[in-house]
């Protein structure tokens, strides 16, 4: 897989997850913007509006991993995505429109080391690899740490979640099922390359 120690990737393989990653960035930013007018009081209204705001970021900081691969924007417009590369952002929608802020603050706290494991490893790859600069991995750089608070944010909401009822067995459930997507998209980027 793309994410293990001793992966190798054409570095013409990027382009389509950049296309695949742009898609789903911006799908999860406007799913955390949805969050904060539904949960707009604090703890959650915080969490999920700074978790939107870092979307937005990680657009920009996209687009300079994209100039580095010499890829033009026309070319990824034209970009057809990958259905399981869809299903992780698809799912954090359905949760965000029908679900609790708890559920999806659990969800994202399991999620969030593996997905930032994942990014180090490319980050330090892209690097070794194939010369890339901190500029050009910055995605993955932003990606690898958590952001400051997050953690404290997301018990918060977890929290006050339960104090209210939330249904534990539904937010355990909801993080089983976005870490099962997560692994779907990571999954759909590898589908065909050598």
């Amino acid at each position: 897989m793309i994410y293990s120690k001793r992966a190798t990737c054409p570095r013409n393989a990027w382009s389509g997850w950049r296309a695949r990653s742009f898609a789903s960035s911006a799908a999860i930013g406007e799913v955390f913007a949805l969050l904060a007018a539904r949960f707009p009081d604090p703890p959650a209204g915080d969490l999920f509006l700074g978790l939107a705001q870092g979307e937005g970021r990680a657009l920009t900081l996209l687009d300079d991993f994209v100039t580095a691969l010499g890829e033009s924007e026309k070319n990824l417009s034209a970009y057809e995505p990958k259905p399981f590369a869809q299903a992780y952002p698809a799912y954090l929608a359905q949760r965000a429109a029908f679900g609790t802020a708890g559920e999806v603050a659990l969800a994202m706290l399991a999620n969030l080391e593996e997905w930032g494991a994942y990014c180090a490893r490319i980050a330090a790859a892209l690097r070794a690899r194939y010369g890339f600069t901190d500029t050009t991995a910055g995605f993955f750089d932003f990606f690898a740490a958590s952001p400051p608070g997050f953690e404290e944010q997301a018990l918060a909401v977890i929290a006050e979640g339960l104090a209210k009822g939330d249904d534990p067995v539904e937010a355990a459930r909801a993080a089983r099922l976005l870490h099962a997507y997560e692994t779907a998209f990571w999954d759909a980027l590898v589908e065909g390359l050598p």
